[in-house]
Formats: C-alpha cells, structure tokens, sequence
C-alpha cells in the first residue's frame, strides 16, 4: 500500500506544480503528466502481479486453450495505455488525437480477439450439434 500512497502524492504534487506552471509554460505541463502518468503505471503493475498469477492459476485449472489468456491480457493492457494516452492528448489540448488513438485501440483489440471469436463460434457450434 506504500506505493499507493507515493504515486497518490506524486500525482496530487504534480497537479499543485501544474497550476503553479499556469498556462505559459504548457509544454512542461504535458511533459510533466507523461513522466508522472508512467511513474504511476509502473507503480499500478506491482499490484498487478498477483491479479496476473491468480489468472494464469485460473487458465490452467480451467484448462483454457493456449493463448487465450494471453490475449486476454494484451487486449487489457491496450486498453490501458490507450485510455492513459487519450487523456494526456486531451488534457494538452488536442482531444482529436485522443479520441482517434481511443478508437485506434479500439479496433487493435477487435483484431487481437478473433481469435477468441473464433473460438467461441467452434464452442457454439459443437454446443448446436453442427461440427
């Protein structure tokens, strides 16, 4: 929990020096987000860790197929970048580039789940008596 509240700090000081900056000094205020929102995600994937190993305990004992899992996770992990992208370009004042790399993740995990709908089809299928 102590890193919790280092990054809950971190993020609460970065605001004060963002108002501070004001609005002349923008560019430092992006920059100082960024390097701020990556301290705090590094700090939110040592939390992670014991999520991670609990899912891979539950794709074994489930005896999921190969990958799945995997993809599972690649999809969460866009989506996390993406969302932390999108409010960094909307917050320096560029909200279309946010929205475009929202719906760029979006679609890159539409296409990283075929897979699953693939998957998911066959297990429908054989469920109907059609394969």
């Amino acid at each position: 929990m102590d890193e919790f509240w280092k990054a809950s700090a971190a993020v609460l000081l970065t605001v004060v020096l963002i108002l501070a900056l004001g609005k002349r000094e923008k560019d430092i205020s992006v920059l100082l987000t960024m390097a701020v929102c990556c301290m705090v995600t590094v700090s939110a994937i040592t939390y992670l860790e014991p999520v991670l190993d609990l899912l891979w305990e539950l794709e074994s004992i489930a005896n999921v197929q190969g990958g799945m899992m995997e993809i599972l996770m690649k999809a969460v992990g866009i989506g996390l970048v993406v969302e932390i992208a999108g409010m960094i370009c909307t917050d320096s004042g560029n909200s279309s580039l946010g929205k475009t790399i929202q719906t760029l993740g979006t679609v890159v995990i539409l296409y990283l789940s075929i897979p699953l709908f693939r998957g998911f089809l066959t297990l429908i299928q054989e469920i109907l008596g059609q394969v």
